[in-house]
């Protein structure tokens, strides 16, 4: 595809720039795409006004249309996100290690930047702020192929930071979008091996499932977040009510959101009862086994897909466990590795719990809503991997990265 061809030149030249720039240079188009980004509110808002009438006229709702959503706040998290990052050190340039070896050889390790990086991804327009922020931070240049409900958005927000680009005279390959949104150029991303370094794919299991298979550039996996909440029988009652609602409701169409409530039989009935209530008050369907049926009368019975299911919706399915045992086996069955919470008074068992839970993030009496990099103190993400290679959880600055050795001598040669 003769566009992508022409971006793959453009950022591999822009990525060449990027690993001489200075941090402070860097810090500077970061500031200075954040001011930007916030005096250009209404254009870019207006932008996404026009992507939610698409979006509505195509029959989409719920969660996906939470996602496309941009808002006063949301441009605003945005640009404090990049600030955030200006903020950060800059990893490029790290010496990891220096030895000097018996043969006189001083051989070092450096972290560097991985080149040019793509990014597949779906509804959410904040990803490309966030994208741009933490690949000019680390000196990688991006392409990025956004999905076509959210197109105008895109555009507007890559214009802004093209504009600031130009104005600190760095190369426009530093971003570019994909300005073609059919599944040809999405299939010809994963092709781009000339030129792609690294490609990341950002949205729903059909999407990263297609990335995975068909991609000829590596991949990081970002996973779908099935993501669940086991109230231990020690579990304090009020906490647990208040952490299993925000965690489904505070913004239920996004990875980190809770999808699956696991509770011990000896509290069952003293929890589900308070929980209960307060997720249906919050218009959540519950979809429990027999038992938790039994306890609420709007519960409807599960399906052994629900088990399995991300919903990104307000629903939530629910299980009795007879011990943690039992509540781990059915998280290690079902669940897609990315963030599970186990809410407990008992020591023992929350440490238990952190060591036997092979997920990318455990909690212990917190909201599974806190897996964010914005959260972690990344000031952005560019994904949450829930593989294990290279990089697992909410990748920031370092996972951006890759590492070179750099070895000094003074004359030696191989005997």
């Amino acid at each position: 595809m003769k566009e992508l061809t022409e971006k793959g030149k453009m950022a591999r030249e822009a990525a060449l720039f990027l690993a001489q720039a200075s941090t402070s240079a860097k810090d500077d188009v970061l500031n200075g795409v954040a001011e930007e980004l916030v005096e250009s509110a209404g254009s870019i808002l207006g932008a996404n006004q026009t992507d939610m009438k698409n979006a509505r006229e195509a029959g989409l709702k719920g969660a996906i249309m939470d996602r496309l959503l941009l808002t006063d706040d949301r441009i605003a998290s945005m640009a404090e996100g990049l600030k955030q990052i200006a903020m950060l050190e800059d990893p490029v340039g790290e010496i990891l290690s220096m030895k000097k070896r018996p043969n006189g050889l001083t051989i070092g390790q450096k972290r560097v930047p991985m080149g040019v990086i793509g990014i597949i991804y779906e509804s959410r327009p904040n990803v490309t702020a966030d994208v741009f922020g933490l690949c000019l931070k680390t000196g990688n240049a991006a392409i990025l192929r956004g999905g076509k409900e959210a197109y105008n958005s895109n555009l507007a927000i890559t214009r802004v930071i093209q504009k600031v680009l130009t104005k600190n005279e760095f190369p426009a390959g530093c971003l570019q979008l994909v300005e073609n949104t059919s599944r040809e150029s999405a299939v010809a991303l994963m092709k781009l091996e000339e030129y792609l370094d690294l490609l990341i794919p950002r949205g729903g299991a059909g999407l990263i499932r297609a990335v995975v298979e068909n991609s000829h550039v590596p991949v990081i996996e970002t996973g779908v977040g099935n993501c669940h909440i086991y109230v231990d029988q020690t579990a304090d009652i009020e906490q647990a009510v208040a952490i299993t609602v925000n965690a489904k409701t505070q913004r239920p169409g996004v990875c980190n959101a809770a999808e699956s409530l696991l509770v011990h039989e000896r509290i069952a009935e003293e929890f589900l009862l308070k929980a209960g209530k307060e997720l249906i008050k919050h218009k959540v369907e519950i979809r429990g086994d027999k038992k938790v049926c039994d306890i609420i009368p709007e519960a409807v019975p599960a399906t052994e897909e629900d088990w399995s299911t991300e919903f990104l919706d307000l629903i939530i399915s629910a299980k009795i466990v007879s011990s943690m045992d039992e509540a781990i086996g059915h998280i290690r069955k079902y669940g897609s590795g990315h963030s599970e919470a186990i809410l407990t008074e008992d020591y023992s068992n929350a440490q238990e719990f952190l060591n036997l839970v092979d997920s990318a993030a455990v909690y212990v009496n917190a909201s599974t809503r806190f897996t964010d990099g914005f959260e972690f103190g990344f000031g952005a993400e560019i994904g949450i991997s829930t593989q294990k290679l290279h990089a697992r959880g909410p990748m920031g600055l370092k996972e951006l990265t890759s590492t070179k050795y750099i070895i000094y001598g003074n004359g030696q040669i191989r005997g």
